[in-house]
């Protein structure tokens, strides 16, 4: 089981790694493609009277590369895509880490027992959030699948609505089984909190660190 457990965790990291890849790969060559064909067009004016045939081989590569540019009409499209993969599987992640902020300066000021019982509520709350958007998420999806719509500038590819939006629902569950485990570490006391982040105790190990150098 344990084995599993860290298959699984070394898929979430590398998966996340490879979302951020592609988004930043595909915008990059976009980018650059719409950027470069400039600078063989220039070089092609510029040598237009003095070598006509090293101006006319300038200008064919500004074409090819402008026509591929032209041809990634569906860039805009898969970056966001990409993005709300990233996003709707990053917050499941962040669960994972402890990423998220926590605004608990009061709740630490109860005492232990206490800070146990708030922690099993806001739990109870997370979970059913959780479960509330799995379920309306779901819905829309299988709505989706139903009318098989092709998803804008990437129908071309075979990729549907549902196909984009399928990591609502996935994305949702994996929050709810996240603070299943923490519920369950809470009531075992293995935990106290939801293991979220602490921007103040972070602020104040930075401000510790900048005082000894």
């Amino acid at each position: 089981m344990n084995k599993l457990r860290l298959i699984w965790d070394r898929f979430e990291e590398g998966f996340v790694v490879f979302l951020l890849t592609a988004m930043t790969l595909v915008t990059f060559v976009y980018v650059i493609l719409n950027n470069f064909y400039t600078f063989f067009y220039n070089l092609g004016d510029r040598f237009e009277e003095g070598s006509p045939g090293l101006s006319e081989f300038f200008f064919t590569i500004g074409d090819f590369i402008l026509d591929m540019a032209q041809a990634m009409t569906w860039s805009n499209a898969l970056t966001k895509a990409l993005f709300a993969w990233l996003l709707f599987f990053g917050i499941a992640y962040g669960v994972r880490v402890g990423g998220h902020i926590g605004i608990d300066a009061l709740v630490k000021l109860a005492s232990r027992k206490t800070q146990k019982y708030i922690a099993l509520v806001a739990c109870v709350i997370s979970l059913g959030y959780a479960g509330l958007i799995t379920v309306a998420s779901y819905a829309w999806v299988s709505a989706l699948f139903e009318v098989n719509i092709g998803a804008d500038d990437l129908g071309q590819f075979g990729i549907k609505q549902w196909h984009i939006t399928l990591i609502v629902p996935l994305g949702f569950t994996l929050v709810f089984i996240r603070f299943a485990e923490i519920f369950v570490r809470i009531l075992r006391n293995e935990q106290v909190g939801l293991g979220l982040a602490d921007e103040a105790a972070d602020a104040m190990k930075l401000s510790k660190q900048e005082e000894h150098l």
